[in-house]
């Protein structure tokens, strides 16, 4: 998700002379406590900015009673939100990263990607039971692939079902006793103050995280004069990890169809970056590449040529 290689078109309005900014969110409690962070961030590095908030229902929203992998379509929480963006009616956009397509229309970029929150998966059981002692023929609920693919690798005794909703609508379900367990990101459970329902943070060993778990991702028009006033919520860290797991996912080309994970870690001037590809069954092919942080994308694509040719490939097309 490199944009070195294009010159930047310098912005006919520049950000100290912006009033007013609208923001466009999902109406989800999630996305408006996410959306009040940036708004409130915004505000105090921009004292006297106006900032609105827009509540956009995308395809992702409407569509409940089908699994998010067989509605099959990339964009399903940011189109209709991209849309609204690119008839003006708002400047910005709040994004769970990990909701955004790998590879941006070329109108939208992602002006800012704030510190990420813990991209770890939580387990939350009725029992209080961590994954290993979940009983056999445990029901635990989740809407991700990658999540289901992962648990039938680690324990191909539970019954995995699928769960939609959001979050307090997840954990209703879970105590009206409908699952015995369901994983929800960790990230999300502690931005809405309900860390104390984690039964089990599960590590990136054990449930390697989505692309872009735990992040937020800002997006605006390209060479918008709104990306300048983003500039000072950007992460550089957090970029990097980002860019790199972006970039494994777009060499792969998955969407929600396809059971991917990936996780970037920063240590100094060097990234590691974990992948895998799975499919439903369970079957995976997992791995690890150290590479040098000023070149995210390029360590991103080589993990994933590297799982591509070690079976990832052959687990893509058995799908």
């Amino acid at each position: 998700m490199s944009h070195s290689s294009v010159e930047p078109i310098e912005p006919a309005v520049h950000a100290a002379s912006i009033s007013v900014v609208v923001i466009g969110t999902r109406s989800s409690k999630l996305a408006l406590v996410q959306t009040n962070y940036v708004r409130d961030a915004l505000l105090a590095h921009w004292p006297g900015l106006e900032v609105g908030i827009e509540h956009i229902t995308t395809k992702g929203d409407v569509i409940l009673d089908r699994p998010l992998s067989a509605i099959g379509d990339k964009g399903l929480f940011v189109t209709e939100i991209e849309d609204a963006m690119r008839a003006g009616r708002i400047d910005l956009a709040v994004h769970s990263a990990k909701d955004l397509p790998s590879e941006l229309p070329p109108d939208m970029t992602l002006a800012a990607i704030p510190i990420r929150e813990d991209p770890r998966d939580a387990l939350i059981a009725r029992d209080g039971l961590g994954l290993a002692a979940l009983p056999t023929g445990a029901h635990v609920g989740t809407s991700s692939l990658r999540r289901a693919c992962q648990l039938r690798a680690l324990r191909p005794d539970l019954h995995i079902t699928d769960l939609r909703g959001n979050v307090d609508t997840r954990l209703r379900k879970l105590r009206e006793g409908q699952y015995d367990a369901i994983i929800l990101a960790a990230a999300g459970l502690r931005r809405l103050g309900l860390e104390s329902a984690i039964t089990e943070l599960l590590d990136p060993t054990v449930m390697l995280p989505a692309v872009s778990q735990g992040a937020l991702g800002i997006e605006t028009r390209a060479n918008d004069a709104a990306a300048e006033l983003l500039a000072p919520l950007d992460h550089a860290p957090t970029r990097r990890a980002i860019t790199a797991e972006r970039a494994f996912l777009a060499r792969i080309g998955g969407g929600c169809q396809v059971p991917i994970a990936a996780y970037a870690v920063l240590e100094g001037n060097t990234l590691t970056l974990h992948g895998l590809i799975g499919a439903r069954d369970g079957r995976t092919v997992r791995g690890a590449l150290l590479g040098t942080a000023t070149e995210p994308a390029t360590l991103g694509i080589a993990l994933a040529e590297e799982l591509l040719g070690r079976g990832g490939q052959a687990l893509l097309q058995s799908e």
